[in-house]
């Protein structure tokens, strides 16, 4: 059985039978769709790999801390900026 590297609530690793649903970025703390264009672009120019993580969903990538992609999640973006302080 294949296991998936993801992270929990915490932003701890842990391995998982099931593949993460959202990416993310560690250093910039955002997350958002596995076909996101900007995150292809970024992946394209070789920067982004080293520092990209998965997650089970977008409530667990919220939960660890990492806020919407305002690209490919512009609306999930535009509630997260309001509620922002």
């Amino acid at each position: 059985m294949k296991r998936y590297a993801l992270l929990d609530a915490q932003g701890q690793p842990i391995r998982s039978a099931e593949r993460g649903t959202v990416g993310g970025h560690r250093r910039s703390r955002l997350y958002g769709c596995l076909d996101c264009p900007a995150a292809l672009r970024a992946i394209a120019r070789g920067g982004y790999v080293a520092h990209r993580v998965f997650f089970k969903d977008e409530a667990t990538a919220r939960a660890a801390g990492y806020r919407p992609c305002a690209v490919c999640m512009a609306r999930a973006y535009t509630e997260w900026k309001a509620l922002a302080p």
